[in-house]
């Protein structure tokens, strides 16, 4: 039996052997749109919770629009050219309306790649299109403090403009349950302090703080809190199915629009498991999410549900454009000296986390579980002593070693990794 797993931007096969018993997660067929672009100009015009789009956009006179960075595959060739479009028929002039990258604190995203993530050449000659800084003091301004006690302070372009517009993929995401919406601006264009806080021990550790996760999720009450600090914003969210094809799109309100494509996504994207397998083989959900280490992290923590404690969690990433930030680089480096135990017990102690280092804090969380293998053809040869997890260079000898291993022929196999979600249910 063969089954590609998502790689890159193509796939990677695995030989699975007919006599082991194997279980394949993939999400339940989706239904596709079969004109996204008439739906979302439906959507424009019969929004949820709120006048049309043409309405609002008649009574502003800037509108920012926030897009995700180029580690998400949102169809922004889609969306953004008909978004434009209807503010500067409403009137809105083309030099108030700015395209903003809610890049958190993730490296800007410029040049080819800027033109790759926004995918329409109109949108780049007519509009402004800059990147969010978390780190630049001043183009932030303070919207309040959380009831938890989070200083909030957001990109000033987004908050001062009179149109707030946002868009977003929704999928399953490991800390705040579901990715879009109220996320995109929190921590997408937020100050480093109010990322950092977000980031920290008490947030990471909480058990809400999960894939497919919003009751209880301290995240997430915080980002619902932060949208009414500001007056609230409009949303296009948009559902994706294994082939990147339009399966849901809505506009309106960003809270509720956003909970309305959570409930479409769900039925899919939750895969209800009866049994915990000692071999579990999964992917990073190929390009753009695999492009380097500090994002494989989502697929190592999307399986732990299924995995047997003590079991063999396969990996597979491309990481073409290597490990991550150089704050990631020491967190991992301290990962390694310390041991997962040691790290997580200094992290305890802070109030705010540094930079990029709750990633490595979400790795703990499966290597608590078993034992991970990765495998990363494109990983520079001096990242892999600050991975933390076992190096494969056979994709095949480790799968075999690792069914070997267990008394169990079962397999479990993920090939769209955290874009997946198996869930125990029964045991």
């Amino acid at each position: 039996m063969k089954v590609n797993l998502n790689y890159g931007r193509s796939t990677l096969p695995v030989e699975l052997r007919d006599d082991w018993d194997v279980t394949v997660f993939r999400k339940f067929d989706m239904p596709v749109l079969p004109a996204p672009r008439q739906a979302l100009e439906h959507a424009f015009a019969a929004p949820l919770g709120s006048p049309p789009l043409a309405t609002v956009a008649r009574s502003a006179r800037s509108a920012c629009i926030l897009i995700c960075d180029i580690t998400r595959p949102v169809p922004n060739h889609l969306l953004l050219g008909p978004l434009i479009r209807c503010l500067l028929h409403a009137g809105m002039a083309p030099d108030a309306i700015t395209v903003l990258v809610a890049t958190g604190l993730h490296r800007p995203n410029e040049g080819a790649e800027l033109e790759e993530l926004v995918g329409d050449p109109w949108v780049l000659e007519t509009v402004r299109v800059v990147n969010h800084h978390a780190r630049n003091d001043d183009d932030h301004v303070h919207v309040g403090t959380t009831r938890s006690g989070t200083v909030v302070r957001l990109d000033r372009r987004f908050v001062e403009a009179d149109l707030r517009l946002v868009t977003g993929l929704v999928e399953p995401h490991f800390m705040a349950g579901w990715s879009g919406g109220r996320k995109v601006i929190a921590p997408g264009v937020a100050h480093a302090e109010t990322i950092t806080t977000f980031h920290s021990y008490r947030y990471m550790e909480h058990a809400a703080t999960a894939n497919c996760v919003l009751d209880g999720n301290p995240l997430h009450t915080d980002q619902l809190e932060i949208v009414g600090m500001i007056g609230g914003a409009l949303a296009v969210n948009v559902v994706i199915d294994e082939r990147r094809r339009v399966s849901f799109l809505n506009f309106g309100e960003i809270v509720s629009s956003h909970l309305k494509a959570v409930d479409h996504v769900r039925r899919y994207a939750e895969v209800p498991s009866r049994r915990r397998f000692p071999t579990v083989i999964t992917s990073c959900a190929g390009y753009p999410l695999d492009q380097n280490y500090y994002q494989t992290v989502k697929g190592m923590v999307g399986p732990m549900d299924i995995l047997e404690p003590g079991g063999d969690l396969i990996v597979v990433s491309e990481c073409s454009g290597g490990f991550g930030s150089s704050e990631f680089v020491d967190a991992q480096r301290r990962l390694v000296a310390l041991g997962p135990d040691r790290f997580l017990e200094t992290l305890s102690r802070k109030s705010r986390a540094d930079i990029d280092e709750w990633q490595t804090e979400m790795q703990v969380k499966p290597m608590r579980v078993g034992r991970i293998h990765l495998f990363a053809g494109e990983l520079a040869e001096e990242y892999w002593p600050l991975t933390g997890v076992n190096r494969v260079d056979d994709l095949a000898h480790c799968v075999e070693r690792c069914v070997g291993r267990s008394a169990s022929r079962s397999v479990a196999v993920i090939p769209e990794g955290p874009y997946v979600i198996p869930v125990m249910q029964g045991v």
